[in-house]
């Protein structure tokens, strides 16, 4: 038995891991992929306080090490559903292993939906991406392309025009779903091309994006780009935990900035957390909140 379970090996869940443990809790992290999240996606990270540049990788190694270090425990599990007991908690896992605490932290994050087409995921850090904010620095005087008709894609347009010498807004439809203020934003830069009624069919390059296929009203066409943004929204990972939250309309946990939860000694952070804003430093952030709001409830 474990003071603290944390589900979810990114940012907010080994934020959280450091932070128990460094209160004297004896702590679980329990991750299903990769340690580090979505960030391990990146090739380079340039936003997050105190590294000039680093390797998502590296900063996922980090954030796990020092967790370790601090004395969390950690195992390579898919938790498929939780059960209640009358000490705390208990985390199923599809290997048939269990693991038991008295709190738990839900820190499951969210994966952005992709196109699925061919190569998609092989091109991941190498010319495909999800995180304008995080990576569009990187396409500085180069063309890009962005995907999708919400406020997301039209704010990542937006901000990779500031830097791109041309970007591509690609949606499947000839309107937007997002803001028709951000609409007529876009129009007025000169290096913007909407690129209407099309989809995208497929990734151009070997180990490097170097373009894109679109069919467009029916009629194929290549773009020559070296980056491509994928913004059509994300899937929080919180299906098998649903009977135990409340859930926004996009199936985001409906908790606010203090990571609480309306179950008794339940707390969500990171990705999967309802909130306007999904970078490395507010997950970071909620996994201090959460943490600390477990161990006070340890301690009442």
């Amino acid at each position: 038995m474990y003071d603290i379970l944390i589900i979810g090996g990114g940012p907010a869940g080994l934020t959280a891991a450091t932070y128990a443990c460094r209160a004297g809790k004896s702590v679980l992290v329990l991750e299903k992929a990769a340690f580090g999240g979505q960030i391990t996606w990146s090739p380079r990270v340039e936003n997050f306080p105190g590294f000039v540049s680093i390797s998502g990788n590296e900063l996922g190694d980090k954030l796990l090490e020092q967790a370790m270090e601090q004395g969390a425990e950690v195992e390579l599990e898919e938790v498929t559903g939780l059960e209640k007991t009358a000490e705390g908690w208990k985390a199923l896992c599809d290997s048939g292993a269990a693991f038991e605490g008295k709190a738990l932290i839900l820190a499951a994050g969210a994966r952005p939906r992709m196109l699925g087409v061919a190569r998609e995921e092989e091109l991941v850090g190498s010319g495909v991406g999800y995180c304008a904010v995080c990576d569009g620095a990187f396409y500085k005087n180069k063309a890009v392309a962005v995907n999708g008709g919400g406020n997301s894609a039209l704010q990542d347009a937006l901000l990779l025009s500031e830097t791109c010498s041309k970007v591509y807004l690609i949606h499947r439809r000839d309107s937007f779903r997002g803001e028709q203020k951000l609409v007529d934003a876009l129009r007025e830069r000169e290096n913007v091309e909407f690129v209407l009624n099309a989809s995208v069919t497929a990734l151009l390059g070997e180990e490097e994006l170097c373009g894109i296929a679109v069919e467009q009203n029916g009629q194929s066409r290549e773009i020559p780009v070296e980056g491509l943004f994928v913004a059509i929204g994300h899937q929080p990972d919180l299906e098998a935990f649903a009977p135990w939250l409340n859930r926004d309309k996009a199936g985001y946990a409906d908790a606010g900035e203090d990571c609480l939860t309306p179950t008794e000694g339940l707390f969500v952070a990171g990705d999967c957390r309802k909130k306007t804003v999904r970078q490395l430093t507010t997950a970071a952030a909620d996994g201090a909140v959460a943490a600390l709001a477990a161990c006070h409830w340890l301690d009442r």
